[in-house]
């Protein structure tokens, strides 16, 4: 019993903390909540959450396999570096469309908030050397236990987590920058594309240090 207890609470504050930095499907699931209410929010968070349950199942159990794949890891790791700056393109361009021609984000909304969640979780690939790490951590610190059924309280846990910490995150967001906030016209056209800009400098300082740094001292 205690062994449950503690797979599920390490999970929840791991994913809970963990969630903040989703970027992308945080302002996604703002703009979804601002523009089309809380119901609709609520799906889209069990969109993502229906993935983030492969994805946290599946590297829980090859998280070693994962990390000795360097070619694997670096390839995702670059990605992402790629996926951030694009994102900031994206939402920088946007900005500028949107007084002519409608917000072009308004064209994603006519789908399921759920399909939506599913589809924008499936392009997050930093929660794949996320998740592979802190699972080997945990597993290896015997933080938690993934015998039999155990591992499925650590994986409720974090799935608990990710929706909650979200969940916060997005009303949190909504709150702050409520349309009659005067900072709120500069959101979408600054400090949106400003914050992918600035996660995408960490990851290429990351990469960099990570697979680059050390070649280049050996040689």
């Amino acid at each position: 019993m205690l062994q449950r207890v503690q797979n599920i609470s390490v999970g929840f504050l791991v994913s809970f903390i963990g969630s903040v930095p989703l970027g992308y499907l945080n302002l996604a699931g703002l703009e979804i909540y601002s523009r089309s209410g809380f119901p609709n929010l609520i799906f889209f968070l069990f969109g993502v959450v229906f993935v983030e349950t492969f994805v946290i199942y599946f590297t829980l159990l090859f998280a070693k396999r994962l990390v000795k794949n360097k070619k694997l890891m670096k390839i995702i790791d670059v990605f992402a570096v790629l996926f951030m700056f694009v994102l900031a393109y994206f939402f920088y361009s946007n900005s500028h469309h949107a007084s002519g021609s409608g917000n072009q984000l308004n064209s994603y909304l006519m789908y399921s908030p759920f399909v939506i969640g599913v589809l924008l979780n499936c392009f997050n690939f930093l929660q794949l050397p996320f998740w592979t790490s802190w699972n080997l951590y945990l597993i290896n610190a015997k933080y938690i236990t993934i015998e039999k059924k155990l591992k499925y309280y650590y994986i409720a846990g974090t799935l608990a987590g990710v929706f909650s910490g979200m969940l916060s995150l997005i009303v949190l967001l909504q709150t702050i920058f409520h349309e009659t906030n005067p900072f709120s016209k500069y959101v979408m056209p600054v400090f949106i594309p400003l914050f992918f800009m600035i996660m995408g400098s960490i990851q290429v300082f990351k990469v960099y240090k990570k697979y680059f740094k050390s070649t280049a001292l050996e040689s």
